[in-house]
């Protein structure tokens, strides 16, 4: 004999949606706990979120219900907008469910991860997801070459020592430019890190946040093209337009 199903029903109704026929708490309830008895499914819980939008998931009874995933097999909702309006929730929801081997129900729209054509659509569904995220990851990458090709900035980075941004481009601060000349000289001659390191701290000479000097910060500047008036990004240098000083 089949063993019968816990499950979990879902309502949601927000602000916007008191007004629209259907979409009432009551409607809801009773539509999904007819479905349960047809289906011959056990109701081991309800979780009623009133009045809050399906966009983010800070809903006391949505966030109750996954708390108490272990007590049910499957989760019911009317619709999926119920559930969720945001298709990265989902997704993450749908990932929650399977990394639990818990079933998914939409009852108005067929899709039922118990049976293999549910599971195939879903599986579609997770893959049209994933190619748009993909997609949206290959256009901000070559935005950022882009960018790079044109020297605009360091990409995200903060501003480094010797520059500050404006306007999106990196624009010099003649101390600071004046002090990494002082170190590249220094370092030319001969002199170590430290000895360099010691000479900037005995001037009071402040480093960029206002701290002192170390080796670390020494060596980065030595070693940044951002000097040579180089923009790196993903090992590839290219020309900026920025002051250039070495």
């Amino acid at each position: 004999m089949e063993e019968v199903k816990k499950v979990a029903i879902y309502a949601r109704v927000s602000t916007e949606d008191q007004a629209k026929e259907g979409f009432s708490l009551d409607n809801q309830l009773e539509k999904l706990r007819s479905y349960c008895k047809a289906r011959g499914w056990k109701i081991v819980g309800e979780y009623v979120d009133d009045g809050y939008s399906g966009r983010d998931i800070k809903r006391p009874a949505y966030q109750k219900m996954m708390e108490d995933i272990d007590k049910w097999d499957v989760l019911l909702v009317m619709k999926m907008d119920r559930i969720h309006r945001n298709s990265k929730n989902f997704m993450l929801m749908m990932e929650q469910l399977r990394q639990k081997n818990k079933e998914f129900v939409s009852m108005t729209e067929s899709l039922d991860t118990s049976t293999a054509m549910g599971r195939f659509v879903m599986d579609i569904i997770q893959r049209i997801a994933q190619l748009e995220s993909e997609q949206i990851g290959e256009r901000v990458y070559d935005g950022m070459c882009q960018k790079a090709k044109q020297g605009v900035g360091l990409l995200g980075s903060p501003a480094p020592y010797g520059y500050r941004y404006e306007n999106g481009k990196l624009v010099g601060i003649k101390e600071e430019l004046d002090n990494v000349k002082e170190i590249y000289k220094m370092y030319l001659e001969g002199k170590s890190l430290q000895e360099i390191v010691d000479w900037f701290n005995e001037k009071g000479i402040k480093g960029k946040k206002g701290g002192k000097w170390d080796k670390k910060t020494i060596s980065r500047i030595l070693s940044n093209p951002v000097y040579c008036g180089l923009v790196e990004w993903e090992d590839i240098l290219f020309k900026g337009n920025h002051e250039a000083i070495i």
